[in-house]
């Protein structure tokens, strides 16, 4: 994080230490709001966001407008763009929401001891949740949502580059939760410089979590930054591996599927690994559908050859180039000689996200699925489906690549901790 002279510094805590006060405050009123309480909130803030959809996009328009103007790369506009389409879609997120369990008071585990002590572990809620990210304005809207389904007072930090989208949305969200009766302060948007960041990384006593969520600079930053407990979220430089099994019409499909259905997303593949066998035969027709796509290849050795006896453009690839998270259409290529050495390119390269295989071999897949070190591993499908809202939890916080408490897809139980409730009749030890 940049070093700061004292006077900014003792603003910014001055404000974050605020912000967690008041957030702690809203957590002990979430704390005793119900399920029917939580939904009906959850469905009202979803109707705020499509009544407020011509202001919100007046705003998103402006962050574009001066992103354009900064040089802000093709992929990332993409990744700042709000539609009316886009924001009905973020709404419908909320709703999704409101339609599952209420993760808070499940019980995890419990017993009856010899001496009449009831012991049940049940799920609660963090308290104040920090979130530190980029230009993805849909992060504040799940960010919130989960946040006040699961019991959570969010404090939520966006990019510079959504600066005016997060203002206008967080604005509506809090009118909409006052509206109902519920503390505004559940919600909490710090607009600041880096010096916000350094104070909520390490307000401990205040905020109880941090989860970063952006590019591999940002999450680092914050992960040696932090003395606030963090959920680190990663990059995702996702691997598609074709096998000498594969059903190579379907193996096309998932490839293209991965790399080009929205290329400026994490779980988009940003490498493709096809065995000695079948490089031949496949890469061919790969190369001709990414060409249509418009992607970039970046090759290596084997697969240059093959495209340029086919008349495929590529540039030959670096070693920097496997190790990109592109997140946008370029795509690094690679022929391996069998499973064993695609394992252990994604074990060099990968960051621990999504990785997947394409194969009829069953033994194969199991072996690729037990070796491979990621937080999602799929077998004939494309990564794009590690998403919270695919895999059914209405939104998703982020993608953890950690292994501790969460790993994956994180929703609502990811941001629960657990508390033991212990019921007696007058025991004594």
């Amino acid at each position: 994080m940049t070093t700061l002279d004292q006077p900014v510094l003792t603003d910014a805590r001055s404000r974050v230490d605020a912000a967690g006060r008041a957030g702690r405050r809203a957590a002990k009123q979430l704390a005793l709001l119900t399920r029917a309480d939580k939904d009906a909130a959850l469905t009202a803030l979803a109707d705020a966001l499509v009544a407020a959809t011509d202001r919100i996009v007046a705003a998103n328009e402006a962050d574009l407008l001066r992103g354009r103007g900064a040089g802000m790369p093709q992929g990332l506009q993409d990744r700042l763009t709000l539609t009316p389409e886009r924001i009905a879609d973020i709404a419908g997120a909320l709703r999704a929401l409101a339609a599952l369990p209420d993760p808070v008071g499940d019980v995890v585990r419990g017993s009856t001891l010899a001496n009449g002590l009831q012991l049940r572990q049940v799920r609660v809620p963090m308290g104040v949740v920090g979130m530190v990210y980029e230009s993805r304005p849909n992060v504040t809207v799940d960010a919130a949502g989960l946040g006040l389904k699961s019991g959570n007072a969010m404090i939520l930090r966006g990019g510079s580059a959504a600066a005016d989208t997060n203002r206008v949305i967080v604005d509506e969200l809090r009118k909409a939760l006052e509206k109902q009766g519920i503390a505004p302060d559940a919600v909490q948007l710090l607009d600041g410089g880096h010096e916000d960041v350094d104070a909520l990384i390490t307000a401990r006593g205040l905020v109880d979590l941090v989860i970063p969520r952006g590019s591999d600079r940002l999450i680092q930053a914050v992960v040696q930054g932090a003395t606030v407990p963090v959920i680190e979220t990663g990059v995702g430089n996702v691997h598609v591996y074709v096998d000498s099994a594969a059903d190579l019409q379907q193996a096309l499909a998932i490839a293209l599927n991965a790399k080009t259905h929205r290329p400026s997303v994490c779980n988009a593949a940003e490498s493709l690994l096809v065995h000695r066998d079948v490089a031949d035969t496949f890469l061919p027709q790969m190369y001709d559908a990414l060409r249509d796509a418009g992607v970039r290849l970046h090759t290596d050795p084997r697969s240059s050859a093959i495209a340029e006896r086919v008349g495929t453009a590529y540039e030959p690839a670096t070693e920097s180039d496997f190790a990109t998270e592109y997140l946008d259409l370029d795509v690094s290529v690679g022929v391996v000689d069998d499973l064993a050495a695609a394992i252990d390119h994604i074990d060099r390269y990968g960051s621990g996200h999504t990785e997947v295989i394409v194969t009829q071999d069953r033994a194969a897949a199991r072996r690729f699925q037990a070796q491979v070190d990621a937080a999602v591993v799929m077998v004939n499908a494309s990564s794009r489906f590690t998403d919270g809202g695919e895999f059914g939890f209405g939104a998703e916080i982020g993608i953890s690549t950690q292994k501790l408490h969460a790993r994956g897809p994180m929703g609502l139980q990811e941001l629960t901790s657990t508390k033991w409730l212990v019921d007696g009749d007058g025991q004594v030890r």
